[in-house]
């Protein structure tokens, strides 16, 4: 009798432990002139640092973030609050005194960062050192610091992606700085309105990347949405405005495609009553929402999602 009280003792206690394979979910959260931010899953702040104007966010290999602070400066911020590594680009080669803002940057496996500099109208590459490596320019009608980019990713292959928010389109640059593709958003028959939120209305892209499916994926930015297209730029998926139930969209930001397929989207701009993450799957089924209006309120232009073991890694270290 005491070994079967015991055997079901143990298996309750089984069956009430976490499962191994539970997952930890993190938000990394940037507003600008505000904070960058560790977050649980259900929006619980557990860790902060002020910033100042920012349109980008990493995790790093080695846990540090790195993250702009103000226009001209992108720093690698340790979970202590130490800037580790800082590029200004008021400081580098090129600069003649133009007025120049970052919009985008990326640590790169060989250890150098790649900026974006808005304004110049150009993509650098820089070492360790801030030593400039590599410089291509961004073909833009009409410079300007606030509008030639939002985010700019270097692909696997050595090419660019670049969203030309004042543009309103999406171009790949190859390593010589050539177009080799290029994508206008279109405004689907609509016309333009002004405003920042759910009632404005735009193609100001914020973000592509491209998918596992060699498609790419666009954030419209103003355009409430977001949209699959091919190589041969065929619209084949469209998320609209009002396609999520009880979730309206307005400046569609960041955009993650998670390994299961799903999608992580963020939602800058949207007013109090809607979500500032959303994840849905292919088929724009709600599966999650992250919302927290007290420390990010209406603009959180920047979100990282950080699932598994990374995260459970980031979680041990703050």
């Amino acid at each position: 009798m005491k070994l079967l009280i015991a055997l079901s003792s143990l298996l309750l206690l089984i069956a009430c432990s976490p499962a191994d394979e539970e997952v930890t979910r993190l938000v990394i959260a940037a507003e600008g002139g505000k904070q960058v931010a560790i977050a649980d899953s259900a929006g619980k702040v557990l860790w902060k640092h002020p910033i100042k104007q920012v349109h980008d966010v990493h995790l790093l290999e080695n846990g540090n973030i790195l993250v702009s602070n103000g226009w001209t400066k992108v720093m690698e911020l340790n979970l202590a609050g130490e800037t580790v590594w800082e590029y200004d680009s008021s400081k580098t080669e090129g600069f003649n005194g133009q007025k120049i803002e970052i919009h985008a940057f990326q640590r790169l496996a060989n250890g150098n960062t790649m900026i974006a500099e808005s304004g110049i109208s150009r993509i650098v590459e820089v070492d360790k050192s801030g030593k400039l490596v590599s410089e291509i320019p961004l073909q833009v009608k009409d410079p300007h610091p606030h509008r030639d980019t939002r985010l700019v990713r270097k692909l696997d292959n050595g090419d660019y992606l670049v969203s030309h928010e004042g543009e309103e389109r999406v171009a790949r640059y190859n390593m010589a700085g050539e177009i080799v593709w290029n994508f206008q958003v279109p405004l689907f028959d609509k016309e333009p309105a002004k405003g920042h939120g759910p009632e404005g209305y735009g193609a100001k892209t914020f973000s592509a990347m491209v998918l596992q499916n060699g498609n790419y994926l666009i954030a419209t930015g103003n355009g409430h949405s977001v949209l699959e297209v091919t190589p041969e730029k065929e619209i084949v998926w469209h998320l609209s405005q009002n396609e999520i139930p009880e979730v309206t969209l307005a400046w569609v930001t960041t955009l993650q495609e998670l390994p299961n397929g799903n999608l992580v989207i963020g939602n800058c701009h949207a007013g109090e009553e809607n979500p500032q993450i959303i994840e849905i799957t292919r088929d724009k089924e709600l599966v999650w929402s992250w919302y927290n209006w007290t420390e990010f309120g209406d603009a959180l232009s920047n979100s990282l999602v950080v699932d598994g073991q990374r995260a459970a890694d980031l979680l041990k270290n703050l």
